[in-house]
């Protein structure tokens, strides 16, 4: 009943009764005075809250907000719609899924019985059991927790690789993706060290409003010293000498390195690789790495001369379009990082069937070598030589699965001194009010890094041996994961081009039980890259906060809805990827995306910090350009989604296909094949980029 949902949210926003348990206080919100632009939001963000609560004071900021919206204010106009469809996902959630309603009505009746205003551990099982399901399940023990998941993940070996990888500087393609943004100092564009033709067209390219938002791109005023492309590349070349000085590798071998480049703005795409190239000719020289770096442009003309022309002599033709859909880099993260793994079936097939796998990495992360051989069993081309990646097994349910995929981890560069086993995120010894109040995914995420990426293989008691049994892998990041090639091409994963953030994650959800045996990934205990972004990156980070936080939400909202377009039951899929992946996929999206940003503002607000205030106007103004049309258009066509998805998975049918096509007619010398290939391999010459090539 929507009476139940009133309840609790009058207890978290301090409207008719005990003081607020979220801190913050939506009357006090609605009543802010004054006529500058926080105030106004202010008003807004406490009438917001209010309308959702029920009763006169409901009526009352309704009454509000409309007043708000008819003068002019977008953000009231906003928030009123919002508040309109909150209310709604509540009066269609008995229908839509009856546990959630349970879990509604107990926390109604907590509200009803319990006076106090603490956010304690019964305040927390009670409100997350209905808005954060996920944390609330990890909240009574988490040791067991952590026990428990690693156990659920535990795979028993029955078959490994007959055939490993044995030569990783010659069977694997590394792949990264670099994200690119306008100066930081728009005015200083002339000072830039570079020609004046690339300058005069960045000049254009700042007139131009931003299209896609990254947590930390590279702004193309950075500094050497921090340039992610640089940093990143440079190690890469240092890791790789470092193999060969153990005699992991021939001495005149090189390893091919593919980077995608995305850019928040359109314009960007076409100065790009004269970027990139004029920044990495005053880089040290590399000579263990041969890099290639993809464009749009570059992905368009592998279409246009190679895919396109074979889909027409060897399919009969296809929607190309579909397949320019799906196969390029610009745009969200999840297009680019399909691209990353797609490119190294076209890299088997038409320039090296030497190349069996992929393994994509973060330009922001390092291989520790010594420390990798020290505590974590072997160096990295150790790690890839092992016979899990590709083994089959069968899982905790005793369902086959087959593990074509690997999964590293990642320690950060400030805790490495305390062991390679450190996890990058910890546990908190308390959960804070605030937005916290409706989700605090550091919780799930703390106890899902312990259990799946800090796993080791001991044998003992709880732990895998690394032989008969191993762990797989849901929570992954974006970088220190692979695929082999085989098994990309068998099983066919994809991110859909719409998703913005944990990209990596959503990649194995397109066929999480698709198939006899569903590809997993295998955890690759001892294999983690060393994470340097806050040593570099900072000011990038810190810039692309509000940014991050809003794509926060509408991973919430694309994840959601995402499940429930999947093919297999939604409670199945929850069960498999919770807590941590799951906690993004909620029964109730809209509600919580709402409440979190409404409490966010209320605490941007409350702290009285003239940044922080500055901070919620543009958080309130990227919610409204971004979320309002999202989530109007999630709830209202539904099925838009699905037939979304469906003309993906076509276009990506017809990449794989094409493939098989041109590999038989290779095989058969047929001799329009060999064209194609030469065109390929013309296409990828064009895109190599020589460092330290001034």
């Amino acid at each position: 009943m929507l009476y139940d949902f009133q309840k609790v949210l009058r207890r978290l926003a301090g409207v008719g009764g005990p003081p607020s348990l979220s801190g913050i206080d939506a009357p006090m919100l609605a009543g802010t005075p004054g006529d500058d632009d926080t105030a106004r939001l202010a008003r807004a963000t406490g009438a917001f809250l209010a309308s959702l609560c029920g009763g006169r004071e409901a009526v009352t900021a309704r009454s509000g907000l409309e007043d708000a919206a008819a003068q002019g204010c977008a953000q009231a106009a906003f928030l009123l719609q919002l508040s309109e469809w909150v209310l709604a996902e509540q009066q269609e959630l008995a229908d839509r899924h009856s546990g959630m309603a349970r879990k509604r009505q107990e926390a109604a009746a907590w509200a009803d019985r319990s006076p106090a205003s603490l956010w304690d551990k019964a305040s927390q099982k009670a409100v997350w059991g209905f808005l954060f399901p996920e944390g609330a399940s990890c909240l009574d023990d988490p040791d067991r927790t952590v026990s428990t998941l690693r156990e659920r993940r535990t795979v028993r070996v029955d078959q490994p690789n007959p055939r490993p990888i044995a030569d990783p500087i010659t069977e694997m393609l590394f792949t990264s993706n670099i994200l690119l943004t306008l100066p930081a100092d728009i005015s200083a564009i002339n000072d830039l060290p570079f020609s004046r033709v690339l300058r005069d067209q960045i000049k254009t390219i700042a007139e131009e409003e931003q299209e896609f938002w990254f947590d930390h791109p590279i702004s193309l005023d950075v500094e050497t010293e921090s340039n992610e492309v640089i940093y990143g590349l440079r190690n890469l070349n240092e890791a790789i000498a470092f193999e060969k000085a153990a005699g992991h590798a021939a001495a005149d071998a090189r390893m091919a390195c593919a980077l995608s480049v995305s850019v928040t703005h359109t314009g960007l795409k076409t100065v790009a690789r004269d970027y990139l190239q004029e920044a990495l000719a005053a880089a040290p020289n590399m000579p263990h790495l041969d890099v290639y770096v993809f464009s749009e442009a570059a992905t368009d003309r592998l279409i246009d001369e190679v895919l396109a022309p074979a889909v027409e002599q060897y399919l009969g033709g296809h929607d190309i379009e579909l397949l320019r859909r799906v196969f390029g880099v610009d745009g969200e993260y999840g297009r680019h990082y399909s691209f990353l793994k797609a490119v190294s079936a076209l890299w088997h097939v038409l320039v090296d069937q030497r190349v069996r796998a992929t393994f994509k990495i973060d330009l922001d992360q390092v291989f520790p070598q010594e420390q990798l051989v020290e505590e974590g069993g072997g160096s990295a081309f150790e790690h890839f030589r092992s016979p899990l990646w590709g083994a089959c097994g069968r899982d905790a349910d005793d369902r086959a699965v087959e593990l074509g995929m690997l999964a590293g981890a990642l320690v950060n560069e400030k805790d490495i001194a305390r062991g390679l086993f450190t996890p990058d995120v910890t546990r908190t010894s308390s959960i804070p009010a605030g937005e916290a109040v409706a989700f605090f995914n550091r919780l799930p995420m703390a106890l899902s890094t312990e259990a799946e990426m800090m796993t080791q293989y001991t044998g003992a008691a709880g732990s895998p041996d690394g032989r008969s049994t191993c762990l797989q892998r849901i929570h992954v990041t974006g970088g220190t994961n692979g695929i082999l090639v085989e098994a990309l091409r068998r099983h066919r994963p994809f991110t859909p081009t719409f998703i913005g953030r944990a990209e990596d994650q959503a990649y194995l959800l397109s066929v999480l039980f698709s198939g006899a045996a569903p590809l997993r990934y295998v955890h690759s205990a001892g294999l983690l890259m060393r994470h340097d972004k806050e040593a570099f990156a900072s000011l990038a980070i810190e810039a692309a906060r509000v940014g991050r936080f809003v794509g926060d939400l509408i991973r919430t909202l694309y994840f959601s809805y995402y499940v429930k377009t999947l093919p297999w039951p939604d409670d199945q899929i929850k069960e498999t990827i919770d807590p941590f992946t799951g906690c993004f996929a909620s029964h109730i999206p809209t509600t919580l995306v709402a409440l979190r940003l409404a409490l966010r503002i209320g605490e941007l607000l409350a702290d009285g910090d003239e940044e922080t205030r500055a901070e919620a106007l543009d958080l309130m103004q990227m919610a409204a350009d971004r979320l309002g049309p999202l989530i109007g258009r999630l709830r209202q066509t539904q099925p838009a989604l699905a037939d979304e998805l469906a003309e993906q998975r076509t276009g990506w049918n017809v990449f794989y296909d094409v493939l098989n096509a041109l590999e038989q007619a290779l095989s058969e010398g047929d001799q329009q094949a060999f064209a194609l290939r030469d065109a390929a391999r013309r296409v990828l010459q064009d895109c190599r980029i020589k460092p330290g090539a001034a």
